[in-house]
């Protein structure tokens, strides 16, 4: 297989040295890398660390002198096979999506038809200001691709979104673009040809396939238990295994969404491409949940939290005793309906798993719950419900129809679903 030449674009952030461990992931598995490094990377992180990693010349200045006789930015746009952004800040993603080009990274990704993909990094106040969602989803629109950034704790000592992800994660979403374009890259087609008749340039337009028919969306997706602890030794939970929640968050992002998935303690890997926060308990789940609710323009709450928790915690071991016991529980938040409450214009999906009454609480589920739709099975039904790979549902929406499907794997539900939930854009 041909090598493939990925130029990597390095602007000025605390995260700037992360950039050096990308670099050299992309080069153990046998990438070309050419290292762009803006004037403000300069002042975090050293060109020659990047030209020994990367074993290339790298560069730095649009006026410098020239090394081969060529217009530098012009030869990197046509050889490069992608460019990566890392860490992109708010300032070339702004110049970018204005057709500002007055850098050689700026420039360059101006001049080449590559795919370009940005990750982010910067202060959750930044990433969530208005004028920079409006630039993002202006590039997105145009077919350029976003990492979505980690929530966490940022260098400015604030907790939110905006922490650059780890190296590796970054290099695997890269890798998994590369997979689902087969090295092709089918992002970006430019025609500039004059078109008498119409006396306009046409427009830029986007390649449309199966994997990118929710590129530009965000979806939030719950999955698995919560546990509720009684004492270090003991709990209340239930039997969800999160293969629904799971499928349905590997689904979205195979189709082009940035996945936010917040799942209680199950043993399953991450999908490719979703970002993961792992929490315990039902009050956990409704913390994050409400953190990243203004992110996301779709939730699906596939989760199965506990509906009650210990009244009091013991922090000893309670020992067994030869009379009963009673434990008092009391009553966790409603994280769904609490959603329903606030949703607005985002798209609420919720999950009834009943044994008993299965369409008529379901029913009662999307108008108590102020739901677009819901997603209803009978866990008692063999092949259906928690553990299994397969499941037999019942999609009901707010207008009170319903659709039936017969059994099949969970990961074809997730298809399912995510048509019904296009039909709503």
């Amino acid at each position: 297989m041909e090598k493939k030449h990925i130029v990597v674009g390095v602007t000025g952030g605390i995260a700037s040295y992360k950039a050096l461990e990308v670099v050299s992931k992309l080069k153990k598995l046998s990438f070309d890398t050419t290292v762009i490094l803006t004037k403000n990377a300069c002042e975090f992180i050293q060109p020659l660390s990047f030209q020994i990693i990367s074993q290339n010349l790298v560069y730095t200045d649009m006026f410098e002198e020239p090394r081969n006789w060529e217009v530098e930015h012009i030869e990197l746009a046509k050889k490069a096979d992608a460019f990566l952004i890392v860490p992109a800040t708010a300032n070339i993603i702004g110049k970018v999506a204005s057709g500002i080009a007055d850098d050689l990274l700026s420039t360059t990704i101006m001049a080449t038809k590559a795919p370009v993909i940005f990750a982010p990094s910067m202060n959750s106040n930044m990433y969530n200001n208005p004028i920079f969602r409006a630039n993002v989803e202006n590039l997105e629109s145009l077919g350029y691709i976003f990492i979505r950034p980690f929530t966490g704790k940022l260098a400015c000592g604030d907790e939110g979104i905006g922490k650059l992800p780890d190296p590796e994660y970054i290099v695997n979403e890269v890798m998994d673009i590369f997979d689902r374009n087969d090295f092709s890259f089918p992002v970006r087609s430019y025609d500039y040809s004059y078109d008498e008749e119409e006396k306009k340039l046409p427009a830029m337009e986007k390649e449309k396939n199966y994997y990118d028919d929710f590129r530009g969306k965000r979806i939030l997706v719950t999955a698995g238990p919560t546990v509720e602890a009684i004492d270090p030794v003991r709990f209340i939970s239930n039997h969800s295994s999160g293969k629904m929640g799971f499928a349905l968050a590997e689904e979205a992002a195979e189709r082009g969404a940035e996945v936010l998935l917040i799942t209680g303690p199950v043993a399953l890997e991450t999908p490719r491409g979703v970002q993961r926060i792992d929490v315990t308990s039902t009050e956990d789940m409704y913390r994050e949940v409400h953190f990243n609710f203004d992110w996301a323009d779709i939730v699906i709450k596939a989760a199965a939290p506990a509906d009650y928790r210990p009244e009091v915690y013991v922090d000893q071991k309670i020992k067994k005793a030869s009379g009963d016991f009673n434990i008092k529980l009391t009553k966790n938040p409603d994280i769904l309906k609490s959603l329903g409450e606030i949703k607005g214009n985002k798209l609420l999906i919720g999950f009834a798993a009943e044994s008993n009454n299965l369409l008529e609480y379901a029913r009662g589920k999307v108008e108590n719950k102020n739901l677009d739709f819901i997603v209803a099975n009978n866990i008692l039904e063999s092949g259906s419900g928690f553990k299994g790979d397969t499941n037999h549902v019942t999609i009901i929406d707010s207008e009170g129809k319903m659709s039936e499907y017969n059994k099949m794997t969970k990961k074809q539900v997730a298809h399912v679903i995510l048509d019904k939930v296009k039909t709503y854009f």
